[in-house]
């Protein structure tokens, strides 16, 4: 007969599979079709906490379960003249840590991971209603209705050991077309997205593993997830603003070596706050809470962020 430790160990690893992943469709992002003048450039630096409770399939023996990651962003964003369109791409790079733990077969376990994630890139472009403009230009220009679309892909670039169940990396890449519209009315903006997220296979998961596959390689692939995305801001005088952000994504099951889990469909959605504060010129500050408003699968976690940017106009050198 298997030892105990053997016996807790799979579900710990399960739970920590679902804890490490604060899921792609989670994002609340106010005004991300914003137009700016060509050749507008920021850099920002954005802390993240999350906090809460994990739910799990009903059928693994876990309970109690927990995790706090922590997450550090620095992102650089450049606008430029697409076929005379406005258009903007964004570089990231995650870097997080944290703690994760719950009962196994009602003996407390708990992991500690810490390391880059995988690089995120947005390129986005606007369709209709804000055409690539100079900053004089931009200056005499008033929003009306926006429409854009873009392309975010996500790289395999962080820390992935094969071996283990819980990882900074996804060690696959993952792409959401998106379409977005914003419509301005005075000091009122209304933001809705729309999108898929694709993910390419792991190949490579939790193989050679002891406990699971020794002598072998595992597969885990991914059906395509639907994120749908609203915010109303408004805006108190240039560049404070305040907006209420809400999201709802659906999909996802998982397979491993073509056997699917229809267990793991995913369908939760959140809510939260975002506020822009000016404090110099070149630089500002965003704050932002959500939490979970229905969580079906996954981390149910409060989540504070605070992002410190400084802008500037100039074509680089």
């Amino acid at each position: 007969m298997p030892s105990v430790t053997k016996l807790r160990l799979p579900g710990l690893f399960l739970l920590l599979s679902f804890a490490s992943a604060v899921s792609y469709a989670q994002d609340l992002t106010p005004r991300a079709y914003l137009i700016t003048a060509v050749h507008s450039n920021a850099v920002t630096l954005t802390y993240s906490s999350f906090n809460g409770s994990i739910f799990f399939v009903p059928t693994l023996p876990i309970k109690d379960s927990t995790g706090n990651p922590q997450v550090q962003i620095f992102s650089y964003y450049h606008s430029l003249d697409f076929f005379g369109r406005s258009a903007n791409f964004v570089a990231s790079l995650p870097y997080g840590f944290g703690h994760f733990k719950g009962e196994v077969r009602d003996k407390e376990e708990e992991i500690y991971r810490s390391g880059l994630l995988d690089a995120v890139f947005r390129f986005s472009v606007n369709l209709k209603g804000g055409p690539a403009m100079s900053p004089k230009e931009f200056h005499s220009w008033h929003q009306k209705t926006v429409i854009g679309a873009s392309l975010t892909v996500t790289a395999p670039t962080g820390q992935y050991d094969p071996e283990r169940l819980i990882n900074q990396s996804t060690n696959r890449w993952s792409f959401k077309p998106e379409l977005g519209l914003s419509r301005r009315w005075g000091h009122w903006v209304l933001d809705a997205y729309g999108a898929v997220w694709f993910f390419t296979s792991n190949d490579d998961y939790l193989s050679h593993n002891p406990l699971f596959n020794p002598n072998g390689t595992n597969t885990l692939s991914q059906k395509p997830i639907g994120a749908f995305e609203g915010h109303l801001s408004y805006d108190v005088k240039s560049r404070l603003w305040f907006s209420l952000d809400g999201n709802f994504w659906v999909g996802g099951r998982t397979t491993i070596n073509g056997v699917e889990n229809p267990l793991t469909l995913q369908s939760s959605s959140r809510i939260g706050g975002t506020a822009a504060v000016p404090i110099s010129k070149h630089q500002s500050l965003k704050f932002s809470y959500s939490n979970g408003a229905y969580v079906r699968l996954g981390g149910d976690y409060q989540n504070v962020s605070i992002a410190w940017q400084y802008s500037w106009l100039g074509r680089p050198k």
